[in-house]
């Protein structure tokens, strides 16, 4: 009985060893006469026959094992039950870096992208309608290319903190694709107005990418506007913009947001992994999303209004009034019942209007 045992283990060690390589190991795959690198990571238990697959895209001068350490790329798979691919892109002379457009390189890295993801296909027995692309920074560049050039076979894209190049923006995307553009307002790195404080002008800035998607998705002009709750003392506010169309658009803007990827939900209002999987799944095409309370609004009218509104509260609160830089312009200390307020010495545009217990509601004031 000992002798059977001793050899059930080692049997088990053995294949342990040989799928090590497969599922945890840095591996290659050639293309143009180079070897190039990626990391997969495979969720260790599922019932799935066929797995929805995302790309992350690092940043410049990144690398896969350390975005893979910082992102712990294995409990999200586990998480998601998704397998996540992490290529590695070219040292081009100044650190690796993404053909997006941005340089005169010829490599060509999406060709690259989608043919390591028909190599995947049959041995990680990968799902080929749950194709989703993610990125920071230049990975954010290469995710709108993705979507651009690849935008028929990908299910969804998520770049963060990148932009479309001038290049790139002569292209007209080959198909409508879900998209979610998140990026901060007071990024240095990658400026939201298109422009690096280091770099000078790297592309579109965001309000033109806003415009070139909705274009491409046939959405419509004006989006539905909502703030997420408030709560933590992170110095952000989280605002999102969804246009529908052929394919939704969505933009979350982050009101004094860095040239930061924001992880942590114990940290901050939101976490992006885990709204960037929420929209990936919200249309199909993978796992059953985590589902969380709507944000409760808050009670008032008119809305639009020229300057007064009046507001309803159930509980004694305190109400703040913030502006769209993420400023509090105004504060109210509210007992049960109906309040008249009037912001006429404001100037016009679009407010928040939250009490403490991350109740909110968007007002437009007009003149």
């Amino acid at each position: 009985m000992k002798t059977k045992n001793i050899l059930r283990i080692s049997v088990l060690s053995l294949l342990v060893m040989l799928c090590t390589p497969l599922f945890s190991q840095i591996q290659t795959f050639e293309w143009q006469g180079v070897q190039r690198q990626y990391l997969i990571r495979v969720p260790q238990q599922t019932d799935k026959a066929t797995m929805p697959v995302l790309y992350f895209l690092h940043g410049w001068t990144d690398n896969i094992t350390h975005v893979d350490n910082e992102f712990h790329f294995q409990q999200i798979a586990d998480q998601f039950e998704w397998t996540i691919v992490i290529p590695q892109a070219l040292d081009e002379g100044s650190g690796t870096m993404w053909n997006a457009g941005l340089n005169a390189s010829n490599t060509d890295d999406s060709g690259f992208l989608m043919a390591l993801l028909d190599s995947l296909v049959e041995p990680y027995h990968l799902n080929l309608d749950s194709v989703f692309f993610t990125g920071f920074s230049m990975g954010g560049f290469m995710t709108h290319r993705m979507a651009i050039e690849y935008g028929d076979r990908i299910t969804a894209c998520a770049p963060v903190s990148g932009l479309i190049t001038h290049s790139m923006a002569n292209h007209t995307a080959v198909a409508p694709v879900r998209m979610l553009y998140i990026h901060g307002t007071d990024d240095p790195v990658v400026g939201y107005s298109g422009t690096s404080q280091y770099f000078g002008n790297l592309g579109l800035g965001a309000d033109a990418i806003i415009e070139y998607w909705k274009n491409a998705n046939h959405c419509v002009d004006e989006p539905v506007i909502d703030t997420f709750p408030d709560l933590k003392n992170d110095g952000l506010l989280f605002v999102r913009y969804t246009y529908e169309g052929d394919a939704e658009l969505q933009h979350i803007k982050v009101i004094g947001g860095n040239h930061s990827w924001y992880h942590s939900e114990s940290q901050y209002d939101i976490g992006y992994m885990t709204e960037i999987h929420k929209f990936f799944v919200g249309d199909g095409g993978g796992n059953v999303g985590i589902v969380e309370p709507e944000p409760k609004q808050l009670n008032l009218w008119p809305n639009p209004t020229s300057g007064s509104f009046s507001l309803k509260v159930e509980n004694t609160t305190n109400l703040e009034v913030i502006d769209i830089q993420g400023r509090c312009v105004a504060k109210y200390a509210m007992k049960p019942g109906t309040h008249s307020i009037d912001l006429g010495n404001l100037p016009e545009g679009l407010y928040f209007i939250k009490d403490e217990k991350g109740a909110a509601q968007k007002l437009l004031l007009t003149k």
